[in-house]
């Protein structure tokens, strides 16, 4: 077995309790599993962060059969899963729309799955098969996009959310923003929909060869784009970012605020490791960049996927130095350090917004706080 399958197959943790709850999509807190406690409130558990959690087997060994999805949407066992721009089809009870091959909206249906092997259909990835031999495939709903305007960010979708509109769904359906929904997907579904949602939003970004410029045909059952001047393959990629939950000799926490945000919305500061760096250099350059805070002992605490548009979460702890804060002015408006009864009485009465639940930002406030902080 490849190690990338073995990865893939490993998945939660084989705890009971943890894969249940992992299944169901409910909280974790490591003593439900026996997780020695940490000196915090244990909120960072790896395989339980909500974009983290995943069953289905990746099924890398299969990408290169070159009629494995045709054969997938010819089989009622397969599920489809529609994907656009951040956001997935979901039923009216909040659920994930996986769908049969027959089941998939009339406008949005595909030409492979019929009586023989068709062209390959650009719009289709590869997710999966799980332990029954269910294939999940994506079906990407609206193809390619058009590009930002020129001068606009490239990485807009880590601080916003897409303006475009979603295509029509029928009657029962309706897109729901993985960003928001996250926190609610049974571990089934936050692996699919994560998935799905980074690998459209690679195709949407990257239709062109960055080598030659010349236009790239997908391969690889959605894995791949093959240039077609040069021939040269271009992988999915993925921006390693540090995220830090940063408290000084008193044990405060210090929040942010960015220049895109909303007044009220705080949380940890971040930040993209750059070319030759460390992730504990990064976290101790960023911190100082942005709040002119001198940071020590760097400990890591857990990584989660964030496909806006294809960040990797490296979540740390970090135990300053220097506590006099300087914000730069340009990735931050603001930032101050936080008791835990300040930043609880912020919460309820609704000047302090913390991240949403499916960030790990929320797991690194909460691990600090030592359980939920509001909603």
């Amino acid at each position: 077995m490849s190690e990338a399958r073995a990865q893939s197959r490993r998945g939660p943790t084989d705890d009971p309790a943890l894969r249940t709850a992992c299944r169901s999509g409910s909280s974790v807190r490591a003593a439900d599993v026996g997780v020695p406690p940490t000196a915090y409130g244990g909120a960072v558990i790896v395989d339980a962060l909500p974009l983290s959690r995943a069953l289905v087997d990746r099924a890398a060994v299969l990408r290169t059969d070159e009629h494995v999805l045709d054969a997938a949407l010819r089989d009622a066992r397969t599920r489809v899963l529609l994907v656009d721009d951040g956001a997935v089809a979901a039923r009216d009870d909040g659920a994930v729309a996986l769908l049969a091959p027959d089941e998939v909206p009339d406008g949005m249906r595909t030409s492979a799955g019929g009586d023989g092997p068709g062209p390959v259909d650009e719009r289709l990835l590869l997710l999966g098969r799980d332990d029954d031999g269910v294939t999940y495939v994506g079906l990407r709903a609206t193809g390619p996009r058009p590009a930002p305007r020129e001068g606009a960010a490239s990485d807009v979708l880590v601080h916003g959310r897409p303006t475009a509109a979603h295509p029509e769904l029928p009657a029962g359906l309706t897109w729901s923003a993985l960003r928001t929904a996250g926190a609610d997907l049974s571990s089934l579904e936050a692996g699919l929909v994560t998935t799905a949602v980074a690998l459209d939003a690679w195709h949407a970004r990257h239709p062109r060869c960055p080598r030659c410029g010349g236009a790239t045909r997908v391969t690889q059952a959605g894995w791949v784009r093959t240039c077609t001047v040069d021939g040269s393959e271009h992988y999915p990629r993925t921006d390693p970012a540090v995220i830090m939950a940063v408290v000084d000799e008193a044990d405060r926490l210090l929040l942010g605020q960015s220049t895109a945000w909303a007044q009220d919305r705080w949380s940890t500061l971040a930040g993209f490791v750059e070319p030759g760096e460390s992730l504990e250099h990064a976290v101790r350059r960023e911190v100082l960049e942005e709040t002119g805070v001198v940071v020590g002992p760097v400990e890591y605490r857990g990584s989660q996927p964030w496909p806006f548009p294809a960040s990797l979460m490296l979540g740390f702890h970090a135990r300053a130095t220097t506590t006099d804060v300087h914000v730069d002015g340009v990735e931050l408006a603001r930032a101050r350090w936080f008791t835990r009864d300040e930043l609880r009485d912020a919460v309820a009465r609704g000047e302090v917004v913390p991240p949403g639940r499916s960030s790990i930002a929320r797991a690194l406030v909460e691990d600090w706080f030592g359980g939920p902080l509001g909603r």
